[in-house]
């Protein structure tokens, strides 16, 4: 498909630049699918739409603060990273800028000599892989000299690192957020559960396969980078129970989705397992895995909106988007969201 079939125009002003004061306050737009109809509504309404025997299922992965900025060795020059994937030991895949001048054998320096990169391998797009150079525990050199890797077109700093976060972030390995999950609280967990919801993590460590852009026309020839996933067999065993009883699985954001359909897609059920997938979800797919959806309003051409015109065809997602804009919602990783319901089981 053309990627411009999934484009529109949205003003400025809508991409948020901050999370909302609290995380329940955020609007939601509840999407029934079936009825192709939708309401404006409050995060905190969510549970309006939840039902005893749903199951939520959740991307536990935390973000470290991947991006890091230098200065390389010899020259001078400033040079930024962002860390994508941990090969192995102290050897990172790193996103570069400017990728043209760190050849192999460069190091940079990111804090008067406390921590230092060095290009060990030159690969395509940008990437690079880097041995780091530290005196202490890694993270904790990298909690102190990191930044947490913000979408560019966010342009304030945020106050506290703390809410580019979920609540429920637990494995550390992403180089973004899972944004869909910003607007839970504990508070709202635990009203979920007493409800007789079944709240479930998985892990998907997000890099460049998520927040890559689109840049070609035609989305077959876009290639999706490989991001880990796992399944735990406690997740594995009640996501196969629920699917026996035909219970609703709800993910919260686009990773979820591309875990579980992923992992469902490869083995006919659901496997407890700990590798990469790379898949890219168009119109056309046949979801397997996932009933209803929970996520926040998407760049233009990218592959999320892609996965959510998937979800609820092309034409209804450019309706309901343009729904948004004109009442205003608040757009991207600290914006709004929607719960999208009806496709399956209710």
């Amino acid at each position: 498909m053309n990627i411009n079939l999934f484009d529109f125009v949205l003003p400025e002003e809508l991409i948020a630049q901050s999370p909302s004061e609290k995380r329940e306050y955020s609007r939601l737009l509840a999407v029934n699918y079936k009825t192709k109809s939708y309401e404006d509504k409050r995060f905190y309404d969510i549970t309006s739409y939840l039902h005893k025997g749903d199951v939520l299922v959740r991307n536990n992965t935390k973000v470290i603060p991947a991006r890091l900025i230098g200065i390389k060795e010899k020259t001078g020059a400033k040079c930024e990273l962002l860390l994508l994937k941990n090969i192995k030991d102290d050897i990172w895949q790193c996103l570069t800028r400017p990728a043209k001048s760190l050849k192999v054998g460069a190091i940079v320096d990111f804090g008067e000599g406390e921590l230092k990169g060095e290009i060990i391998e030159e690969q395509e797009e940008g990437l690079r892989l880097v041995k780091f150079i530290y005196k202490g525990i890694f993270l904790e050199v990298l909690d102190k000299l990191g930044k947490m890797p913000l979408p560019p077109y966010i342009k304030k700093q945020l106050v506290g690192n703390d809410r580019y976060q979920t609540v429920y972030a637990k494995h550390i390995g992403s180089a973004a957020a899972p944004t869909a999950g910003f607007h839970f609280t504990e508070e709202l967990f635990d009203k979920i559960k007493a409800m007789g919801v079944e709240v479930i993590d998985v892990t998907l460590h997000i890099g460049l396969g998520t927040f890559r852009p689109v840049q070609v026309e035609d989305t077959d020839n876009h290639v999706m980078h490989k991001e880990e996933y796992e399944i735990s067999v406690e997740a594995a065993n009640k996501l196969n129970q629920a699917k026996k009883e035909n219970r609703r699985i709800i993910a919260v954001g686009t990773t979820s989705v591309r875990t579980l359909e992923a992992n469902i897609s490869k083995y006919g059920e659901f496997k407890p397992t700990k590798e990469e997938t790379n898949i890219f979800i168009t119109p056309g797919y046949t979801f397997k895995a996932v009933d209803a959806l929970i996520t926040n309003f998407h760049l233009p051409k990218s592959t999320l909106i892609m996965l959510v015109s998937a979800f609820m065809d092309r034409e209804f997602t450019l309706e309901v988007y343009e729904h948004a804009i004109k009442e205003k919602y608040r757009f991207f990783s600290f914006g709004d969201s929607m719960f999208i319901y009806g496709k399956n089981k209710d």
